[in-house]
């Protein structure tokens, strides 16, 4: 849905192919003559396979030495280690209120955050009163915010009973222990 950063492996992936590109890139400037004609001409061949050695390797290196992202975190920062800080904030649910009709395509979201502020940039700095907000319909991430007003689509859900869930998480994205977790129902009609 949303990203903000990749795991250490994804980053190494990326920057793997990137200079992969980039070497076969002068490698085939200089094998046509186009471009670095200081290089000898043996250069280009040997540029062009350095470069699709390297885009090889971008695909095996990274997962070999940090190992694969696990499920779940591949559109966040990597699982933090140790204990996890408490909150001093709570958070409410304005609006909608528990069991609501919604009408219309659009939820609009209204959330109280106390003793905690929105930050809008994720950190491994993770302090007990900043953070972010993630809503969820069901179950289903439909928005991580840097505000307490949100208005989420409703219109691809089924008529009927839904649960939406907030959650205040640290500026690194992962929960707080405990978790600052408020949830209220809502209903959406055939319309």
């Amino acid at each position: 849905m949303l990203a903000h950063a990749g795991a250490v492996d994804e980053s190494l992936a990326v920057a793997m192919v990137f200079a992969a590109l980039w070497t076969a890139w002068i490698g085939w400037s200089r094998l046509r003559r186009r471009g670095f004609h200081r290089l000898p001409a043996w250069a280009g061949p040997a540029l062009l396979a350095a470069g699709a050695g390297l885009l090889v390797a971008s695909a095996i290196v990274p997962r070999a030495l940090f190992g694969p992202t696990p499920a779940g975190e591949a559109a966040g920062p990597a699982a933090p280690a140790g204990p996890r800080p408490p909150s001093t904030a709570t958070l409410a649910i304005a609006s909608p209120t528990d069991g609501e009709v919604v009408e219309g395509d659009q939820l609009e979201v209204v959330l109280h955050l106390e003793g905690g502020r929105v930050v809008d940039a994720a950190t491994t700095g993770v302090t007990a009163d900043e953070g972010h907000i993630h809503l969820t319909v069901d179950g289903e991430v439909v928005s991580m915010t840097y505000g307490t007003v949100q208005v989420v689509d409703v219109r691809s859900l089924p008529p009927g009973r839904h649960t939406l869930e907030t959650e205040f998480v640290a500026a690194d994205h992962a929960p707080f222990a405990p978790r600052t977790i408020e949830r209220v129902t809502f209903v959406t009609e055939d319309g």
